[in-house]
């Protein structure tokens, strides 16, 4: 793992580390956040010896690369593995980031599974004789014969290059962005309108703060609607099934929140509450951010998406015969606010006091580390259901890596089980031993 090391990260891998650090194994899966705790679960079912290597501890991520207000999108009765519930946690809570990880280190230790934190994984190289990997760490080397990159989808925080570093606003990456308190006085920008987007604006405008909040593309699901969360809702409508994204999107925003119990995210709503909304960030000019022409557009379809998952959901019930609660003012749309009606086509940061910019624009991947005939041209892992098209690399935690669920905590939870059936079935293989004998015998039984 390349990114750089948290503030709690370890200088050095400790002696403990060290110790437990296998000099050989079947498989090493890089990463020990929710994906590879899911991996360890379903390799030590069926026996499979291995080892999860993380930098940091146990969820990194979930502690100190996110938002301090965070929690789960989802409930905990669905965000969560099958193995063991959230402890403490309601089935209808939206638990907090930090115990979500404790969440996960909770699981290690419940199923004895073998991750061994403070160990960085600087290279991963194919053994020119003999089969499998040599995994060179920050504590020594490993020889396995497959290799599990469960690192996941958010390593990398990218920045638009539109705004120069020395430009008149402070910018951080929501990857960075902690609370209100930590930004100079003024207003804030929030590029992105999905989950985190979202939640960091909400959060600054009840901070007393001006906020403007620059919208692109997204999905917006009706937080609950006729007493069920909108999980169920994809579930039961087969939407988390989904193979492949819409045609000519890579990726899906969905605007959805677990903040404050859970609502529906409505971009009408912000804006009465004083949040300035504008079209996509498109461009910047001596102080000047300059804005697409999008805006009540990409309204609108969110708009067209929650109805449309209200029709079915409506067709659902009757169909099925359910005893569920209507709710006809769900599908009442209010009228667009003036930041809609009228939008704004460029924002002059200085006359709108905007002081910082904070890009919720997503991660891209580092596998810099990985040596392997496993990537496209443009550096992304090339991989059906995270079997890598290299044998014995494999790709975990990705976004519709094999569904729409497939980022989530559940989603990776069935990922996982897909990787380590498939490496079952190669050590089948491997396993196997002719018997001449057997097919002689036979072979004269039959002519006889």
């Amino acid at each position: 793992m390349t990114a750089p090391s948290s503030p709690t990260a370890p200088d050095r891998p400790a002696a403990d580390a060290v110790e437990r650090l296998p000099e050989r194994t079947e498989v090493v899966v890089v990463g020990g956040g929710q994906a590879g705790v899911a991996m360890s679960e379903h390799l030590a079912s069926r026996g499979i010896a291995h080892v999860v290597l993380e930098r940091d501890r146990i969820a990194e991520a979930w502690r100190t690369r996110r938002w301090d207000s965070l929690v789960a999108n989802g409930p905990a009765w669905h965000d969560r593995f099958p193995g063991m519930p959230i402890p403490g946690a309601g089935p209808d809570d939206f638990v907090a980031k930090d115990d979500v990880a404790a969440y996960f280190t909770a699981y290690v230790e419940e199923f004895g599974l073998p991750v061994v934190t403070g160990v960085e994984v600087l290279r991963v190289t194919r053994n020119a004789e003999g089969p499998g990997f040599t995994v060179a760490t920050s504590a020594g080397t490993v020889e396995a014969r497959y290799v599990v990159a469960a690192t996941g989808p958010f390593q990398v925080p990218v920045i638009p290059a539109l705004i120069p570093a020395d430009g008149p606003v402070a910018q951080l990456h929501s990857h960075d962005y902690r609370n209100p308190g930590q930004l100079a006085p003024g207003g804030i920008l929030v590029v992105g309108a999905g989950s985190s987007g979202v939640q960091i604006a909400a959060e600054l405008r009840a901070a007393g703060r001006e906020v403007a909040l620059s919208v692109g593309p997204h999905d917006r699901p009706p937080r609950r609607y006729r007493d069920r969360d909108f999980v169920w809702w994809l579930g039961v409508l087969n939407k988390w099934d989904a193979a492949t994204p819409p045609v000519g999107a890579s990726h899906v925003t969905i605007a959805v929140s677990g903040a404050d119990g859970g609502r529906t995210v409505d971009f009408r709503e912000l804006a009465d509450a004083g949040i300035t909304l504008l079209g996509r960030t498109t461009g910047y000019r001596d102080g000047v951010v300059t804005v697409a022409d999008d805006l009540r557009r990409t309204i609108a379809r969110g708009d067209e998406n929650y109805l449309s998952l209200l029709r079915e959901a409506d067709a659902y019930v009757e169909r099925n015969g359910l005893d569920l609660p209507e709710e006809p003012e769900a599908h009442l749309i209010g009228a667009d606010p003036a930041c809609v009606a009228e939008p704004l086509s460029e924002l002059d940061l200085a006359a709108a006091g905007i002081t910082t910019v904070i890009w919720a624009t997503g991660y891209t991947v580092d596998y810099s580390w990985l040596e392997a005939d496993a990537f496209t041209p443009d550096g992304r892992p090339d991989h059906l259901r995270g079997v890598s098209r290299e044998p014995g690399v494999y790709f975990l935690g990705l976004p519709w890596q094999s569904r729409r669920g497939s980022s989530f905590i559940w989603g990776v939870w069935h990922d996982a089980k897909h990787i380590a059936e498939h490496i079952a079935t190669q050590r089948s293989y491997l396993d196997y031993r002719p018997s001449t004998a057997g097919l002689t015998t036979a072979g004269l039984e039959t002519r006889a």
